[in-house]
């Protein structure tokens, strides 16, 4: 859309990101002058009645979670067949930008922004809601001297208790480098599959990169689910040797082995990083490059499939030739964007409801 453009009760002023949803505008409110974050859907979903309602569901989860770290949704609205949602526009960066700008944050003031995201989470989970996407891009971290965190992104939460919901049974959501154990094996999620993604954060805020950090997506799956966490120390020894134990556990294969909470977590880190004072998120609340991350809908059986994506997060429709049916159940199938053909299938070691990346 042109700049000066009026959709509803906004005017567009700038382009602030786009994705393969739609683009992220900064605009003005015009009846409360107030300046906003409009992301407009492309035209090709806002079309499809599934999606139709699947972001008008997802936008009021979304803005029920009221929280000081957590980006506020002003309104999930359509003029003319144009779907869009206003939320509050954060003039700041995100922390994958942050980290990789400094090669790793100091453990203080990584612990500083990671304990706001665990206060975001821990009150979504008290409301019965799993993010499922939890990484450094859907943290943005406004630049007014506080460093003051939001969590955004919440179009993939759903209820803890609710089976499928709208994801279909043997799909998931989520990031490579981020994504739990058991959302890869196709079990049920819940807030320890945030508390492993945010361990995953922690770790990357500390370290400069995440901890199973591979050169292929199914590499990175693998590690995931069979590799022990690697130790902080290896690259950062002045940290000491308690942030491993509390990493390690962050991480564990088995949810039951994680930390209850999130709070739990950054409290367990702080008092392993020798921050007195600093037990519980409350007490340390304030006063990209590569942009989103990869998303990928990882699906058994399915031939097609749309996901929510984050603001400026890259997202991939999937469609699965029919040489799909010819992958074995421990491989997964690599697909040429360009040609849809099936190129090369890879051995897993494991059943799980990958069947396809696409290069």
């Amino acid at each position: 859309m042109e700049t000066g453009t009026v959709l509803g009760s906004y005017r567009i002023d700038d382009v602030a990101g786009e994705g393969g949803m739609g683009v992220v505008y900064r605009a003005t409110q015009l009846g409360l002058d107030r300046p906003v974050a409009l992301k407009v859907i492309a035209l090709e979903f806002a079309h499809n009645p599934e999606f139709r309602g699947r972001f008008k569901s997802e936008a009021q989860l979304a803005a029920s979670i009221d929280h000081p770290n957590v980006v506020p949704v002003y309104e999930a609205g359509e003029t003319d067949g144009v779907l869009y949602l206003a939320m509050r526009y954060v003039s700041g960066i995100n922390l994958l930008a942050l980290v990789e700008s400094d090669a790793g944050l100091e453990p203080d003031r990584a612990v500083h922004i990671v304990c706001q995201v665990a206060a975001a989470l821990d009150a979504a989970h008290r409301r019965g809601l799993v993010h499922r996407d939890v990484k450094p891009p859907n943290v943005l971290v406004a630049q007014d001297g506080g460093d003051h965190a939001y969590l955004t992104d919440f179009g993939l939460t759903k209820h803890a208790a609710t089976a499928g919901g709208f994801t279909r049974t043997g799909q998931f959501v989520g990031t490579p480098e981020f994504v739990s154990p058991e959302q890869i094996r196709g079990e049920q999620s819940d807030a320890r599959s945030d508390v492993y993604a945010l361990g995953c954060v922690l770790y990357e805020c500390l370290a400069g990169q995440s901890p199973f950090a591979r050169e292929s997506d199914v590499a990175t799956l693998w590690a995931h689910v069979n590799e022990p966490p690697p130790r902080l120390t290896t690259t950062r020894p002045e940290l000491g040797g308690e942030i491993d134990g509390v990493l390690a556990r962050a991480l564990a294969k088995s949810p039951a082995d994680r930390q209850e909470s999130c709070g739990d977590l950054v409290s367990s880190a702080s008092a392993a990083l020798g921050m007195q004072g600093a037990t519980a998120p409350a007490a340390l609340l304030p006063g990209a490059r590569r942009i989103g991350g990869r998303r990928m809908l990882l699906a058994a059986g399915a031939v097609a499939a749309v996901l929510v994506a984050a603001a400026v997060a890259l997202a991939l429709v999937v469609r699965g030739p029919d040489e799909l049916s010819s992958i074995g159940p421990t491989s997964v199938g690599v697909i040429d964007q360009a040609t849809s053909d099936l190129v090369d299938e890879i051995h897993l070691g494991f059943t799980s409801p990958l069947i396809a990346l696409i290069t």
